[in-house]
């Protein structure tokens, strides 16, 4: 995952833009195209230029701009991906679709829904494509998390438990996910995750939100950590944990990290411990109500047929980012991917994000003020 083998580039690889030197870049795009035929990463920029040439000699990368609209205005450059703080998702990603260019877009989408429905609309109309990267969803280990839910095997579901949460000390507090003008908040960060998850897995939005609490950062704003609880059709339950810095435990003894889903049905539970990032531990523990129990990994697709027909022909150390860029190289491509998520997906998360900020009294992340 950290170093892998590097992949005789094709004459038409796409060739990706960087908007930003930033540390989320290197797991999430340059390490999985170095394995990948059809990627170049071809530029990177910053405003601070020194910073990016820094960052393009560390990882061999071609071109560097000393600013986002540079690289947006290269001719050469296919593709770009958008790492740059939330509040700042919408200008850029605009931007560069109307620059022409094709946007895997880091997620949260944007600061509103409102916000993510243009963004998708005009990609729409300039023909191309945007990818809200909820790379997860792109492993094998969620799909297969997906058919046990769906298979009847839990019997009725009840309820979903998820949670992301980190011990306190891991981001210091001028991190920018406590800086409310950029879309911060533990929600927007990690609570992301869990809800989107669940939403993966049922194919259902939230019926209401049921509660929420919230626990300030240092800005009463914005969210060191929220609680939610909110009702699914079908009469489930589901609950969302999302942390930033959890407090050690007797004010002394950190906290592990929180990374899973369990849910609930009456004829059984399944737990997949570490849906985020399952390429370095993972595991989905089936227990049924009659006495039995299991448990599976799922590195790789088991199958190339049935439920995971079209699937890639991956290697055990492929991330979930790496799976993510093939479906992404796919669809711009004209092929058909693995596993997609659509527009009206990214937006109707966002539309669930903004509908638990409402409930906790916190309200949204603020709207830009760009206008194209």
């Amino acid at each position: 995952m950290f170093s892998p083998p590097e992949a005789t580039k094709e004459p038409d690889a796409l060739r990706i833009g960087i908007l930003g030197a930033a540390r989320i870049a290197p797991p999430a795009l340059i390490n999985p195209a170095r394995s990948h035929p059809g990627v170049v990463i071809a530029a990177v920029a910053a405003r601070n230029k020194t910073r990016a040439e820094k960052f393009a000699k560390q990882h061999g990368i071609e071109k560097v701009f000393g600013s986002y609209q540079e690289l947006l205005d290269d001719p050469s450059i296919d593709a770009i991906y958008n790492p740059l703080p939330n509040g700042l998702h919408y200008e850029w990603t605009m931007k560069a679709i109307k620059a022409g260019k094709h946007v895997l877009l880091e997620k949260p989408s944007c600061n509103t829904a409102e916000e993510t429905r243009k963004v998708f609309d005009y990609a729409k109309e300039k023909g191309v494509v945007v990818l809200e990267a909820f790379h997860y969803r792109f492993h094998p280990a969620a799909h297969r998390m997906r058919q046990i839910v769906s298979s009847g095997e839990l019997g009725k579901i009840q309820s979903f438990e998820g949670a992301l949460a980190m011990p306190r000390g891991i981001m210091g507090t001028d991190d920018i996910r406590f800086d409310y003008s950029l879309g911060g908040g533990a929600l927007m960060d990690m609570g992301t995750y869990p809800l989107s998850f669940i939403r993966f897995l049922t194919s259902a939005e939230p019926s209401s939100v049921t509660s929420a609490h919230a626990r300030p950062a240092a800005d009463a704003r914005v969210d060191a950590a929220t609680l939610a609880t909110f009702t699914l059709p079908g009469d489930a339950t589901a609950s969302i944990e999302c942390d930033l810095a959890l407090k050690p435990r007797l004010g002394f003894v950190p906290q592990m990290v929180k990374l899973g889903m369990t849910v609930k049905g009456d004829k059984g539970e399944a737990t997949l411990f570490n849906f985020v990032m399952p390429v370095l531990y993972h595991y989905i523990t089936v227990k049924t109500k009659d006495g039995k129990s299991r448990t599976e990994k799922v590195y790789v697709p088991p199958s190339t047929e049935g439920e995971w027909n079209g699937w890639p022909k991956a290697q055990v150390w492929w991330s979930t980012y790496r799976y993510q860029l093939e479906a992404f190289v796919d669809k711009v491509k004209g092929r058909t991917p693995h596993y997609w998520m659509e527009a009206d997906d990214s937006v109707k998360q966002m539309e669930a994000i903004e509908s638990i900020y409402a409930k906790s009294g916190l309200g949204s992340r603020p709207a830009s003020t760009f206008v194209l």
